[in-house]
């Protein structure tokens, strides 16, 4: 398999990169659904709000990483046939989960820096994540806080959204176009190798 992308194929860094952003973001959900439903006082709150923290931050170098591979090497073409409205729905889309998937550790670590606990995050129990000093130290910090967490709620609800849709579209694209969408994320191809090779060399 190759390591970049191709005008009909993905890579195996860009392949990997997307199953790991997407077990992290659901891991990440799963994580602040139950933390936010214990109490301060349960034993398992602070290490679950830690691990979410961290992988947050994971996250959001790891979806650095898609962003300029992506603009570096760019992305395989869109199946020929979709409409207009199609095309722009896939790439809303992805645009969308590009954005939310950056924005919700930026607007977390905002909240985390303007909490009246003031609790410090050691990511994974190693690597210390500094608070945002200028947000730590505003006379306006609680204000900020509700803002920041407000978002960060409704940015989970809208990732949720969007990533349903995404495999809806998947799903959809698999069974019902029947074309390469979904396989080629998986590293592989209806296409038999005599098709695909004849394909290449015309």
């Amino acid at each position: 398999m190759q390591l970049s992308n191709s005008q009909d194929r993905y890579g195996i860094l860009s392949i990997t990169l997307h199953w790991l952003v997407a077990i992290l973001f659901l891991a990440m959900l799963a994580i602040g659904l139950v933390m936010t439903r214990l109490p301060l006082t349960d034993p398992l709150t602070f290490p679950l709000y830690q691990l979410h923290k961290s992988i947050g931050a994971t996250l959001f170098l790891l979806m650095a990483v898609r962003l300029v591979l992506r603009l570096a090497v760019g992305v395989p073409d869109l199946p020929a046939g979709l409409t207009p409205f199609e095309r722009f729905a896939a790439r809303a889309t992805h645009a969308g989960l590009y954005a939310i998937l950056l924005a919700m550790p930026l607007t977390g670590w905002v909240v985390v820096s303007a909490s009246p606990f003031g609790i410090a995050t050691l990511l994974y129990g190693v690597v210390p994540l500094p608070h945002i000093g200028f947000i730590e130290a505003s006379p306006d910090k609680a204000a900020i806080e509700n803002v920041a967490s407000w978002v960060h709620t409704v940015l989970a609800a809208l990732g949720t959204g969007l990533l349903l849709l995404h495999v809806a579209a998947a799903l959809w694209h698999h069974f019902m176009r029947r074309d390469e969408v979904l396989m080629r994320m998986l590293g592989r191809s209806r296409r038999s190798p005599t098709e695909t090779d004849r394909e290449t060399n015309s």
